[in-house]
């Protein structure tokens, strides 16, 4: 039976028994949203979730190319206690999700295409499944598509999940504080286009990592960021900086091992799970305003809401009093 003609139970038994094209299909329904997406979703509830990093920066900074050299570390395995891993229990990697998020037009094709060619290097291993998605109507758009999918990738069995993101905006800053790790990308001479993104990007890095370290303006980049983080309030977690140049893999393994410990910290703490809790939170604030957008929109086709813009129009209703009539018919 072709993945196209079975239900979701179906296809989510099947992936988890390692059918990447069940896989495939039921991220391609996550992706497109509705009821069939909320379906998907709600059967991925209960499993274990992912480990998940993200990665992001601003557009040219090496991430899909620095993305391809962590999982030839990631495939070695987490780094052992000593090292700074969270126990030798946890020490396999065996299996590595990829999910490159581009927010722009599905039909533009640039960056998926990138994304993936840049990645080649494990496109034929079995243990490494590399996903692009973009919005496509899903109601709450890449917010709520990628925490559903990184669900479903966690209930087909993938113990770690890479989540990268293409640009730069609130869209990422969104993405990438639902990552339990977040590794922020920059190049030498990175405050020009990372500028804007000070009070939102920047400020969810659990680790810096200052791509294409061969370049000129390593030293000043490192100093404006420890800078930075000397102005930040005292926590109990230091975001380093790191230097890489992923093209010959420098750095990398140092970069696993800041992961690892980042992980090891957020687990001896206790903050994994008080940090899952509150971006679990954050998500059904995100479904709730969704789904009362979908009502006010309903609502905005019907009689009672032309009703009301005459009422305003007219005179006998201002639109405060308009809105608050409309609402109190929603809630009831």
């Amino acid at each position: 039976m072709s993945p196209g003609t079975r239900q979701p139970g179906e296809l989510l038994a099947a992936a988890a028994a390692g059918d990447r094209a069940a896989l495939a299909r039921l991220l391609s329904i996550i992706e497109r949203g509705g009821a069939p997406a909320a379906a998907v979703a709600k059967l991925a509830y209960g499993a274990a979730p992912p480990y998940t990093v993200g990665i992001t920066g601003a557009p040219g900074a090496g991430k899909s190319t620095l993305t391809n050299a962590l999982i030839r570390e990631v495939r070695t395995g987490w780094p052992a206690a000593e090292d700074g891993g969270a126990g030798a229990q946890h020490d396999p990697v065996d299996q590595v999700a990829v999910l490159a998020v581009d927010p722009s037009s599905p039909f533009s094709g640039g960056a998926i295409l990138g994304d993936r060619i840049r990645m080649q290097d494990h496109a034929t291993d079995p243990s490494v499944f590399i996903r692009s998605m973009a919005t496509r109507g899903h109601l709450g758009g890449l917010a709520l598509a990628v925490p559903d999918a990184v669900r479903v990738m966690g209930a087909a069995g993938l113990p770690l999940v890479i989540v990268e993101t293409v640009g730069v905006g609130q869209m990422e800053v969104d993405v990438a504080s639902a990552a339990d790790t977040t590794v922020v990308v920059v190049t030498p001479g990175w405050g020009d286009s990372m500028q804007a993104n000070k009070a939102g990007l920047l400020e969810v890095a659990n680790v810096f990592v200052i791509n294409k370290a061969d370049r000129p303006g390593v030293r000043e980049a490192r100093r404006d960021l420890e800078q930075m983080l000397e102005l930040s309030a005292p926590a109990a977690w230091r975001p380093p900086v790191l230097t890489t140049t992923a093209t010959d893999g420098e750095g990398v393994r140092a970069l696993w091992q800041a992961v690892a410990r980042h992980r090891a910290h957020l687990v001896r703490s206790g903050l994994l799970a008080s940090r899952r809790r509150e971006r679990l939170g954050e998500e059904l604030r995100r479904v709730l305003t969704a789904r009362l957008l979908q009502r006010l929109d309903d609502l905005a086709a019907g009689e009672r809401f032309g009703a009301a813009v005459d009422g305003v129009t007219s005179g006998t209703l201002d639109p405060y009093e308009a809105a608050d009539g409309l609402l109190s018919d929603l809630i009831g």
